[in-house]
């Protein structure tokens, strides 16, 4: 985080437009949030220039250069900048792709309040808005020989289009045939630790001199192909991703007995002697912390296969007695590219303007805000999009778009 020297109050708000407009010099506009003023945009009209943010702290009369975490949105033609709840800014960018036009700068939530206590600097986060609701991750663990790995599969073939894994991270190099990406995300120690210290990973442990883990992107890129995300991990991720911000279904898988785990083990024939000894002291103490931490939702005993995978169905709302709730991969959404912004409690009303006259027509877009969910390092989802007729009963002549 970096100083800059002091600029009055009233010379910041000639030179960048508050809210709504992009009447603003340098494509620049500025937000109050108590006692700051956020500055976001970018100095020249290059649509490939990313938005950039600088703060100016009224109460020493001194801007701040923060640290910004998350990827940063493309400028594109414009953009509108709306404060929602004192804690983000909501940025709706003229000229962009559907899938790309709605982010939210978060200045003052918890995970920044946690990012700023970490760094000791002044943090901001940006997250991408998604339209609509993602199902929950499914968190599975438990010892190795408890027949959560066969559970898993037999989800996969039964429900292929529904269920998807994440792809984790490693520092290690890559082996044979595998291919970063598909395998694993490859990637550099440094930067592993880096976004592990940004707080951009969900779970993550040092194995062999190696980092592996779970990467918040991961997860929401499952989420974001319309599938419903399995979290194969130890009992020590899963009480690591119960305290993140991840909204997760928690299960454990336990033995029916030690004796009956231990038989398991060895008729897998896959382990040494001294190994299936070490196994067998960590399946204690995971079974110990998987029915006593309050870190699962559901404690399902595997002593049946077929009865536990009906039982685990169950648990998911895949045994027919509900109907199968199968989330189509989340559509952008297709701004007009000129337009008006205003705020009407938790909507977001966008006027379609005609260039000639500058007036609004009559199909406008409403975004609702009520039911936000997620953020940074993630995506916030729970964008509801609405189309409106301007020249009917005002909110009235809404209807959802599909």
């Amino acid at each position: 985080m970096g100083e800059a020297p002091a600029l009055c109050v009233e010379d910041l708000k000639e030179e960048f437009s508050n809210g709504f407009g992009l009447r603003s010099k340098g494509f620049k506009t500025s937000t109050d949030v108590g006692d700051k003023t956020f500055v976001i945009g970018c100095n020249n009209n290059d649509s490939a220039s990313s938005l950039e943010v600088h703060i100016y702290d009224k109460s020493r009369g001194k801007w701040v250069i923060p640290t910004v975490l998350g990827t940063k949105p493309k400028f594109y033609e414009g953009y509108s900048a709306v404060l929602l709840n004192g804690d983000r800014i909501m940025i709706i960018i003229r000229g962009s792709t559907p899938d790309d036009c709605i982010w939210f700068l978060e200045v003052d939530t918890d995970y920044v309040k946690q990012q700023k206590k970490v760094s000791g600097t002044e943090v901001v986060a940006w997250s991408k808005g998604v339209r609509g609701d993602a199902e929950k991750p499914v968190v599975i663990s438990g010892p190795s020989g408890v027949g959560k790995g066969t559970l898993i599969n037999m989800l996969m073939k039964e429900f292929p289009s529904m269920f998807g894994f994440s792809v984790s991270h490693t520092t290690r190099a890559p082996r044979n045939m595998e291919k970063n990406g598909v395998h694993y995300h490859f990637t550099e120690r440094s930067i592993m630790e880096k976004d592990i210290k940004d707080g951009k990973f969900l779970e993550f442990a040092s194995v062999h001199g190696n980092l592996y883990g779970t990467s918040i992107e991961a997860v929401e890129a499952v989420a974001d192909s319309g599938k419903r995300c399995i979290l194969d991990i130890d009992v020590q991720g899963a009480k690591s991703v119960r305290a993140s911000s991840l909204d997760a279904v928690f299960i454990f898988i336990s033995p029916p007995s030690m004796g009956e785990l231990e038989e398991r083990l060895r008729l897998r024939g896959t382990e040494t002697e001294e190994q299936v000894q070490k196994r067998l002291r960590n399946a204690e103490a995971e079974i110990e912390q998987g029915k006593s931490s309050g870190i699962f939702d559901h404690i399902l005993c595997n002593d049946n296969l077929e009865k536990c995978y009906e039982n685990l169905k169950k648990l998911l709302g895949l045994d027919g007695s509900a109907p199968t709730n199968t989330k189509p991969s989340p559509k952008g959404i297709d701004l007009p590219s000129n337009h008006s912004v205003s705020k009407i409690d938790n909507k977001i009303l966008i006027k379609h303007e005609t260039p000639e006259s500058g007036n609004a027509s009559k199909n406008s877009i409403v975004l609702d805000i009520s039911s936000l969910k997620g953020g940074a390092p993630g995506r916030t989802r729970g964008l509801n999009v609405y189309a409106i007729d301007l020249f009917s009963d005002c909110l009235n002549g809404i209807h959802k778009l599909s």
